[in-house]
């Protein structure tokens, strides 16, 4: 394929910020049908999620000529959106904030915004989403946007399609890290259908981590018998490795087997997973046994850990 020249590269640039410009409304008079330009909405963002900044901070974070940010600042004032204070420590400067109505002015376009870019993504299949997504924050890391600090995670249960999703990305997770074929996929398969189809309230869950709108790790306890239950299909993606979803996840399965009454939570797994066997061991479960076989188009070792409650 051929590589286009760099005049050809910005012209797609220039090409793709045309259609999304467009897309987004930002070439209508009023933003969102109301009766500020896209400038001007972000000065009013900025300002209903800043601490009082100052207009020459505010002008250096978005890039604006001063005297053009004056201009918007006075058109507010003039409209009774925005305050200006004296600096404490500073005489020279001096503070910006919305006022009452500024606030409530700002709140419907904030409302309008959301519903605008769900709408937007509503038409697109979640796999689709999550691509967008990434193919956005790939953008803002090339063209140097600055790092934002990691996002939370909460933990949920699972709600129609999960399960589903929850299958694919194992499937997907497993072939690309460890070569594991289709079998694997069909065994998670297997094990969510069954989970499902037979689920006990009182002995057995799901929790799924969410970060940032997406589904970035599960585990699930399953009856074994009445006395013992089972840990199953742990993972957590690559990119939320590291921030303790692993180790949150196991916590709250092992807690869910002590409400249920069990006396022991087993599981199994397989050596070459050594970032999942640490999490197990430190959170107390022991290796009882092991065994090797030959599954998924892999000779691995199984390993049998369990946890007395």
């Amino acid at each position: 394929m051929d590589v286009p020249s760099l005049a050809g590269r910005a012209a797609a640039v220039r090409r793709f910020n045309r259609f999304y410009t467009q897309k987004i409304g930002v070439l209508e008079e009023g933003l969102l049908q109301s009766r500020f330009s896209l400038t001007e909405v972000r000065v009013l963002y900025e300002l209903a999620h800043r601490d009082r900044p100052t207009a020459s901070a505010l002008a250096r974070e978005l890039g604006l000529d001063q005297g053009y940010l004056s201009r918007i600042l006075s058109r507010f004032e003039r409209c009774g959106l925005v305050s200006r204070a004296a600096s404490d420590t500073d005489g020279r400067q001096t503070h910006l904030s919305l006022t009452a109505s500024g606030l409530a002015t700002f709140a419907p376009l904030e409302r309008a915004t959301d519903e605008s870019v769900a709408t937007m993504l509503s038409g697109l299949s979640e796999p689709d989403q999550v691509h967008l997504l990434a193919a956005m924050a790939r953008i803002e890391a090339l063209l140097g946007a600055p790092a934002e600090p990691a996002a939370p995670f909460l933990l949920r249960s699972p709600r129609p399609g999960d399960y589903g999703w929850v299958v694919h990305r194992q499937g997907a997770l497993y072939a690309s890290e460890y070569g594991w074929d289709e079998t694997f996929e069909a065994l998670v398969a297997e094990i969510v259908a069954k989970f499902v189809r037979n689920f006990d309230p009182h002995g057995e869950g799901c929790w799924l981590a969410e970060r940032s709108g997406r589904v970035v790790g599960s585990v699930f306890l399953v009856r074994d018998s009445k006395t013992v239950g089972k840990l199953r299909l742990l993972y957590v993606e690559p990119e939320a490795r590291g921030l303790g979803i692993g180790q949150r996840l196991v916590a709250e399965c092992i807690a869910g087997a002590r409400r249920a009454g069990y006396a022991r939570l087993t599981l199994w797994t397989n050596d070459v997973l050594v970032s999942a066997r640490r999490i197990y061991e430190a959170a107390g479960f022991r290796l009882v046994r092991e065994e090797k076989h030959h599954s998924f188009g892999k000779d691995l070792i199984g390993q049998f850990w369990e946890l007395p409650l």
